[in-house]
């Protein structure tokens, strides 16, 4: 089965003022779309070089399948980390780990903040579980791959910093945006991801 683009959770203005309905459209349809139009034609071509044994292209065809993959991974849980309802702080066993791990959820979130705004160019800014000590991290991504641990830990935040995720409202003010990111975030979300990577230690 090829790779799907999914549907939105909720409408394409649903989580206005913070991001519009225009941003949204070109963001989930044609960004994250062209991420999964690219991830397929890639494992295509790598299909048809396991049949004809012509792997002269394998270098640019692996860049591909890491980039495309990962921006569609990234993306999909990116959709369900924002909700209309999201904002506040999070409870339970999600605001244990993070004071665990940073101190204090003020903490947490200053250096969430301050690895997403310094990401250089085009990436992410993210929270992932460590497996390897049993751990929160906070992670830089820069384009979808480079510099990831994908495999090695698994995302549970995801915050998109290239400029289309912003450019039409915010202009250069990446900041302001994410800043305005934690009005959204769906820490339902982030802690069912928690406890099914727990559950997976």
């Amino acid at each position: 089965m090829p790779h799907q683009l999914p549907d939105l959770p909720y409408a394409y203005d649903a989580l206005e003022p913070f991001l519009n309905e225009e941003t949204m459209h070109l963001h989930h349809d044609k960004h994250h779309a062209g991420y999964v139009k690219g991830l397929n034609e890639a494992e295509e071509k790598i299909k048809a070089a396991q049949q004809s044994g012509d792997f002269s292209a394998i270098r640019t065809l692996c860049d591909a399948v890491a980039f495309n993959y990962s921006g569609h991974l990234l993306h999909s849980l990116f959709w369900n980390n924002m909700s209309p309802a999201g904002g506040g702080e999070p409870e339970g066993e999600l605001a244990a780990q993070i004071n665990k791990a940073f101190g204090s959820f003020a903490t947490f979130k200053a250096q969430f903040l301050s690895a997403s705004n310094s990401v250089q160019g085009s990436g992410w800014g993210v929270l992932a579980w460590q497996p390897l000590r049993s751990q929160l991290v906070i992670l830089q991504a820069e384009k979808h791959q480079n510099l990831a641990q994908w495999g090695v830990v698994t995302p549970m935040l995801v915050l998109d910093v290239w400029e289309h995720a912003y450019y039409l409202q915010y202009q250069n003010r990446r900041p302001e945006f994410t800043e305005g990111f934690f009005d959204v975030i769906n820490w339902d979300d982030v802690a069912t991801r928690l406890a099914a990577a727990k559950e997976n230690d």
